[in-house]
């Protein structure tokens, strides 16, 4: 099992830096001039590149948790409410792949502000994945 738990820490890791890195390139396609069209274009590829990355490590990480669930039970409320708060990390992730479907048809109508403010919910969540597994609180 320790395998499995390496493996679906790297995977986590991986699938976080996508997390963190895509809305900070949302913030700066949401500043891009609209006489720009060869930084829009590239900031596009890049995001595009990075979201079709991150999604296969995105369902890595989760099949390898709960490879490790199956294995150690389902004991522990701390164990449910990660769950939960891995289900808001899909949804996150679902929703940066909406996001960026709407840069590409060019209807996106969010500021860059908004988009910074957005940036930060991963930020929240690991933090409080973290205390979870760590102090195992309930």
């Amino acid at each position: 099992m320790l395998v499995v738990k390496t493996l679906h820490l790297w995977m986590v890791i991986s699938w976080f830096a996508g997390l963190f890195y895509l809305p900070r390139i949302f913030v700066n396609l949401a500043m891009v001039p609209a006489d720009s069209v060869a930084e829009r274009d590239r900031l596009l590829l890049m995001a595009g590149k990075l979201y079709k990355f991150m999604t296969p490590l995105a369902v890595l990480a989760i099949a390898f948790g709960l490879w490790l669930w199956l294995g150690y039970g389902f004991a522990g409320g701390w164990l449910h409410a990660k769950t939960a708060l891995v289900g808001v990390l899909a949804g996150y992730h679902w929703h940066c792949g909406r996001l960026l479907k709407g840069f590409q048809s060019g209807t996106n109508t969010k500021s860059h502000v908004w988009f910074r403010f957005y940036n930060e919910l991963p930020v929240v969540v690991l933090l409080l994945v973290l205390f979870l597994v760590v102090l195992k609180p309930f």
